[in-house]
């Protein structure tokens, strides 16, 4: 097959590059055992592709291509450079001399699911978990990553400058965990995922309140993962993203303020993706033992199938949050359970128990508690003491649209 003009030859180019350009990238890291080697193979390949496929036409296997010719053009940059650095004429020489690799829709998803488990080693640490996985699995760049967590993009480069050295330096190896060793490893990996997720469908700061190119990624993330290991809990990670992201464009106003969950107009919610998160949720939840990213599935499936916000069953999910607590004793979570218990048993029911985890020190800084407080005081008729919490939520608050929102909260009193 061949093209005529050099758009259309940069089209496909294009195309492959977006679906195609991770897979080859974690197939050339595993063959050539180096990050910053591997993404210069990358680029390279694409290039040599432009130059080539008009000439040759598109090559039966488009991946296959571009894995050998990265591999090429590295061994010769390698051969180059060895004459002036010794230390790469053995890695040059090794090669060369390995047999050429078989590249197949097989061995590409092993790569896939290699890269993840190496991005997310428990040697590196949570940022540069996120940071490495976003940049070398999603093919984010630095830029956006600095972005999306507001932060510095040198730091940010120099976090996942840093990370790839610990590989490098630690020998961290390039595989999936033996069977025996998966568990513990899986869960740091899909901690990775949620916190991916979480920012982008809920800012921690900034003039967002979502960020969706960052949820889609780590959707993207999820549907990769239980694909090549179809573990209930990664099974119960995805449905809890899919449910929570079928409500998102019901989550803000036009103008980008924030609408809370009983207020949403539910006809804005996302069937498809509502109904794939319960099958998912279902066949999660029927394995023999859950955990915490399956039983928030079972949270956020009462939610989704309450056809408005008086139908939801609040019984339910305060026995799914007693669950949830025994497994994983935070704050947090006794805070959102005493918000579940205040819609079950009344406001004074939720307000007891958020006094008493604010008493306990832990929540003094987190928001999101005296925000809920002020709440339950405002529904009490205490509008001095609902005052008073708005007023800590917001000496704590980091995003706009929360921060109006507030706002518009204590202002009404």
């Amino acid at each position: 097959m061949s093209y005529d003009g050099s758009d259309q030859v940069r089209g496909r180019v294009d195309e492959v590059y977006r679906t195609e350009s991770r897979r080859v990238l974690a197939t050339l890291i595993r063959l050539l055992g180096d990050f910053d080697l591997a993404e210069e193979a990358l680029h390279d390949a694409f290039a040599a592709a432009l130059e080539r496929w008009p000439r040759e036409g598109l090559p039966s296997n488009p991946r296959a291509w571009l894995v050998s010719a990265g591999r090429f053009k590295a061994i010769d940059g390698l051969r180059r450079r060895a004459r002036f650095d010794g230390a790469l004429t053995e890695l040059a020489l090794r090669l060369e001399t390995e047999t050429e690799p078989v590249v197949d829709a097989h061995a590409v998803e092993d790569d896939q699911l290699r890269l993840i488990f190496t991005c997310c080693h428990p040697a590196l640490t949570p940022d540069a978990q996120v940071a490495l996985t976003l940049r070398e699995v999603c093919g984010l760049t630095t830029e956006a990553i600095a972005h999306a967590f507001l932060a510095n993009p040198p730091a940010v480069a120099q976090r996942i400058v840093r990370a790839k050295a610990k590989i490098r330096d630690a020998h961290i190896p390039y595989q999936v965990p033996a069977r025996s060793d998966l568990p513990g490893r899986l869960e740091s990996v899909l901690h990775v995922v949620y916190l991916v997720f979480n920012e982008g469908y809920s800012a921690s700061s900034g003039d967002s309140v979502v960020r969706k190119e960052l949820s889609a990624e780590a959707i993207r993330l999820g549907r990769i993962l239980v694909a090549l290991l179809p573990e209930p809990e990664a099974i119960g990670l995805l449905a809890l993203m899919l449910l929570h992201e079928s409500r998102r464009e019901a989550r803000v106003t036009p103008e980008g303020e924030l609408v809370l969950l009983d207020e949403q107009d539910r006809s804005r919610w996302n069937r498809s993706l509502i109904e794939e998160g319960l099958t998912l949720a279902r066949k999660a939840l029927s394995a023999p033992e859950v955990g915490v990213f399956t039983v928030q599935a079972a949270i956020a499936a009462v939610h989704a199938e309450a056809k408005n916000s008086n139908a939801t069953d609040w019984p339910a999910i305060v026995e799914w949050y007693d669950v949830l607590y025994r497994a994983d004793p935070s704050p947090v979570i006794a805070l959102n359970r005493a918000a579940a218990v205040a819609m079950r048993d009344g406001p004074a029911s939720g307000l007891a128990l958020i006094d008493a985890l604010l008493e306990q020190g832990e929540l003094s800084s987190y928001h999101l508690a005296h925000s809920a407080r002020a709440e339950l005081c405002r529904r009490l008729g205490r509008a001095g003491e609902a005052r008073a919490s708005y007023a800590a939520a917001l000496a704590l608050v980091k995003q706009e649209p929360e921060r109006r929102f507030l706002e518009r909260q204590l202002n009404s009193l």
